[in-house]
């Protein structure tokens, strides 16, 4: 270790999510007394209510869609078929029920690590009340899985008091929560947030999602897959606006193949109930009416009564706490890290903006943090992974560098696993034919942008990405196919 001993600071960290409990890990190894304040449950929203069960939703749904493809690659069920062209059908409590294990589960797991590491874990919501000095309300009411997130200091159960603890070092990681509309009020039964879907009792007979950003597509996916009717509304051209064009018009297109009704240019402007039914009304006059709405219209931080402002904390005008690379505010001693910041809404993100926090306020070793080299993936199918430079960035004149885009049709294990959507794409800078970014769209694609994140955050050239052995037959073969092709356009 780099610096003073960290042996006798002590860290208090608001938010048990991926930033709060990576930064706690991180500041106990490094021999620091760290307390962790959680109101609702370590792993925070993204283990408990968003990232994880989402994704258990969506393979859930992908390997429902396995049955459904089975008869292209030459496999039959023989004897009796369950109605539905699928086969299967999907039994949304017993589905939701192993999701929400799973996040129990993943919330003991995170637990245990904590415990071991000697980190004190306190349920309650903290806020700064002078220089490093933290209040906490304890015994605030936990979060149900389809309770709407209440603003950060929430509500005492009987019985509750508060303490006070004092820090060298405070780190707020109290993430976000779903943005709603004024006209759209969810009810938590038939219009909802992606946090109480998980409560549902049977499957949406028709599902209105609004918003195409990640969790709306995502979902939107998911849902299809299930068996619903699903219609997206998108208030933009395309589905996933902020996403590699070619990319986003292949998901939008494996959508409407399978079935969904897309509506692009369509902002809602209200949702109200029916019955049993929900009205979607566009801001130009046109309804939408379905079983269930999913709004899908992004996130606001959890920045509220956290003492900020009395702090001299700055924040931004959408109420994100603002930090530098290394995750400092503006006031010694009080770092901050996640979706509260604003800076990258991945859970990847938050818990190394922790990491770096801690490293730095204790004197380690520490690198500013690098957007540049963020992996991220789209759990749609075909799933959308990217890193480094994007094609907007070339168009633009941001970057100069080249472009090399293959299909995955033309890969032997495509074609074998029945793969018809998708392809790789690799950029390479101009002169020195450095990979500064890629774009992978097909199965598992959050897997194969590992290797182009090596090249990039390694700045390797396309001949040493190109020379390096891959497996024949696999999907990773067209990205050294793609670079070698980069090579002959450098020639």
């Amino acid at each position: 270790m780099v610096g003073v001993s960290a042996a006798d600071r002590s860290v208090v960290v608001i938010g048990g999510g991926p930033g709060g409990y990576e930064a706690a890990l991180g500041a106990a190894q490094l021999g620091a007394e760290v307390t962790v304040v959680e109101r609702s449950g370590l792993g925070g929203a993204a283990v408990l209510t968003d990232c994880v069960p989402s994704k258990a939703l969506i393979a859930t749904a992908d390997f429902m869609d396995r049955f459904s493809a089975a008869k292209h690659i030459g496999v039959h069920f023989d004897g009796a078929h369950v109605p539905g062209d699928q086969g299967v059908t999907a039994h949304i409590t017993d589905v939701n029920a192993r999701i929400l294990e799973l996040a129990r589960a993943q919330s003991r797991d995170i637990a245990e690590r904590l415990e071991s590491a000697g980190v004190e874990v306190v349920q309650g919501a903290g806020r700064l009340v002078g220089p490093g000095r933290v209040e906490v309300v304890v015994g605030v009411a936990g979060v149900a899985s389809g309770e709407e997130p209440a603003p950060h200091g929430g509500d005492l159960t009987d019985g509750g008091g508060s303490q006070e603890l004092e820090a060298d070092v405070v780190l707020i990681a109290t993430g976000a929560r779903p943005r709603v509309m004024d006209t759209a009020v969810p009810d938590g039964e038939r219009i909802l947030t992606w946090q109480q879907i998980w409560d549902l009792e049977e499957l949406p007979e028709h599902l209105i999602v609004i918003g195409s950003g990640v969790t709306g597509a995502e979902l939107a996916h998911a849902y299809l897959g299930l068996g619903c009717a699903v219609t997206l509304i998108s208030s933009r051209d395309r589905v996933l606006p902020g996403e590699d064009a070619d990319a986003a018009n292949v998901v939008e297109e494996v959508f409407r193949r399978r079935g969904m009704t897309v509506l692009n240019r369509s902002r809602a402007g209200a949702v109200r109930r029916d019955g049993d039914s929900v009205v979607v009304t566009l801001e130009d006059g046109r309804e939408v009416s379905g079983s269930h709405a999913l709004l899908a219209v992004g996130s606001i931080p959890n920045t509220t009564d956290l003492g900020l402002e009395e702090a001299g904390i700055a924040v931004s005008r959408s109420g994100h706490i603002e930090v530098d690379r290394v995750s400092r505010t503006n006031v010694p001693g009080v770092y901050a890290a996640g979706d509260c910041t604003g800076v990258f809404p991945l859970a990847s993100v938050a818990a190394m903006q922790g990491r770096i926090a801690v490293a730095h306020a204790l004197g380690d070793a520490v690198a500013p943090l690098s957007l540049g080299r963020v992996s991220s993936n789209i759990f749609t199918d075909p799933e959308i992974a990217t890193v480094g430079a994007s094609q907007a960035d070339i168009d633009e004149g941001r970057v100069d560098a080249r472009a090399v885009m293959l299909p995955l049709t033309k890969n032997p294990r495509a074609k074998m696993q029945n793969v018809s959507d998708g392809f790789v794409k690799l950029f390479a800078r101009s002169g020195s034919h450095t990979i500064v970014g890629g774009v992978v769209v097909g199965p598992r694609a959050s897997e194969l942008i590992f290797p182009i994140a090596l090249a990039v955050a390694n700045r390797l050239n396309v001949d040493q990405f190109s020379s390096t052995f891959t497996v024949y037959p696999s999907m990773s073969g067209s990205l050294a196919e793609a670079a070698r092709q980069l090579h002959e356009i450098a020639d």
